[in-house]
């Protein structure tokens, strides 16, 4: 039986004490958005085969819990991943539910996939505030054809209607308005219907195309997550060890996850890559620029382990292509300037996309307390922090159970001390 990490049960804050070396092996967390497309996926096709390595995190939770044992009212309580996959598979499904989750949950707008699905057919009303959650499904088989969706808002939304796509009658002709973000995560679901037969494609840069093909069974197995791995990049980059080196098993040389371009991204913050027999290893190298900028549209996860690392090496910095962070666990542009001006680092917020920092450092909080507004991204990110603010505390560390529940554990086995204040 799989376990649940609730963050409902709330913790001490911690106080971190970096070491002074950092080797040896990092056991990552299988992925969380491989996890969900391929469980969707498996049960669309009848759930005879579950997926090995699946995600043990509080999103995959919901998703199977959801999955192997429905009801009429569904929380999925602060996985978004979940909320806008659920809809679109019990919009194809039989039954009625209701879907519903936290409170910031039900400020996540959702709208732009409503609008699509039932343009389509499908039957779902809002049991709330209109464009946001709670919703109530009614499930039906829809007839597909062709559908417009704004692209720019969420990718989340596209593999949404992908995944659907082969059971509809006539299948799904899918067309992006606008700016298509996060593309490598749409890459990863067609991969995956793929994978369970189903025959999907880009036919343009903003066009999609999915026949009518139900998926077939099939074995699947997870790899590891390179979004987590995204922290142990920046835990090397921030540390003062010149000899610092981690193996990191299970990820996949020609993985499906888009934040695998973290190698790239940190490369001229300090840290190689290397790959041996097949695993990889990461050891601490030289900072090679003196400004640091970047777009991550196709990689918004990456964004705030990439800001606090290149604002705790002193790195003026640059990063578009953020929209879609507004509507996350949290708006994490405001959060990453609120928690960092904590630290001495006065970012600027222009416009809805980009971060800048001119690399002005400030004296910053004695002892300061990174709030972590219910987002996991925010505790993982700010975590290593701890290797340049002696003594720093995180709030509320149980957010990291949505994500990466053996987090802290994993710190400590690499030689972090942290206690509880």
């Amino acid at each position: 039986m799989y376990k649940f990490f609730s963050n409902t049960t709330k913790m001490s804050p911690y106080i971190l004490h970096a070491p002074v070396s950092l080797s040896g092996t990092v056991a990552l967390p299988p992925s969380k958005s491989l996890s969900a497309r391929a469980l969707i996926i498996n049960w669309l096709a009848g759930g005879k085969l579950m997926p090995d390595n699946l995600s043990d995190c509080d999103d995959t939770f919901v998703m199977r819990r959801a999955l192997e044992h429905p009801t009429e009212v569904t929380d999925i309580m602060a996985a978004g991943t979940a909320m806008r996959f659920l809809t679109a598979a019990f919009a194809v499904s039989s039954g009625e539910k209701l879907l519903t989750g936290t409170p910031r949950m039900l400020h996540r707008p959702i709208g732009v996939l409503v609008d699509a699905l039932r343009s389509m057919g499908a039957q779902i009303d809002y049991a709330g505030d209109t464009g946001f959650p709670p919703l109530r499904v009614k499930g039906r088989r829809l007839e597909g054809g062709c559908v417009e969706m704004d692209g720019h808002v969420s990718s989340q939304y596209t593999s949404a209607l992908l995944m659907i796509g082969p059971m509809m009658a006539n299948g799904l002709h899918l067309k992006l308005k606008g700016t298509v973000v996060s593309r490598p995560y749409i890459d990863m679901t067609l991969q995956l219907m793929h994978h369970f037969g189903a025959e999907a494609e880009w036919t343009s840069k903003s066009e999609l195309e999915v026949k009518p093909i139900a998926y077939t069974p099939r074995p699947y197995t997870v790899e590891n997550d390179w979004s987590a791995a995204s922290y142990w990049y920046e835990a090397v980059a921030l540390c003062r060890d010149s000899q610092a080196c981690l193996a990191l098993p299970g990820l996949h040389v020609d993985s499906l996850q888009g934040d695998a371009k973290v190698q790239q991204l940190f490369q001229p913050l300090g840290v190689e890559t290397k790959l041996v027999n097949g695993r990889h290893y990461i050891y601490k190298g030289r900072v090679t620029t003196h400004r640091y900028e970047v777009n991550l549209e196709e990689q918004p996860d990456l964004a705030q382990t990439v800001a606090v690392t290149c604002a705790m090496l002193g790195v003026p910095f640059s990063i578009t292509g953020l929209q879609s962070l507004r509507i996350k666990e949290t708006d994490r542009l405001a959060a990453l300037k609120s928690e960092l001006l904590k630290l001495g680092r006065d970012i600027t917020i222009v416009g809805d996309d980009t971060l800048r920092w001119d690399g002005h450092t400030g004296c910053g909080m004695t002892d300061p307390s990174i709030d972590t507004y219910d987002d996991h991204r925010i505790a993982q990110a700010f975590a290593p922090s701890a290797y340049c603010i002696p003594r720093l505390t995180i709030n509320y560390p149980e957010v990291v159970t949505k994500s990466y529940p053996n987090y802290w554990n994993d710190l400590r086995q690499k030689g972090f001390n942290i206690e509880e204040r």
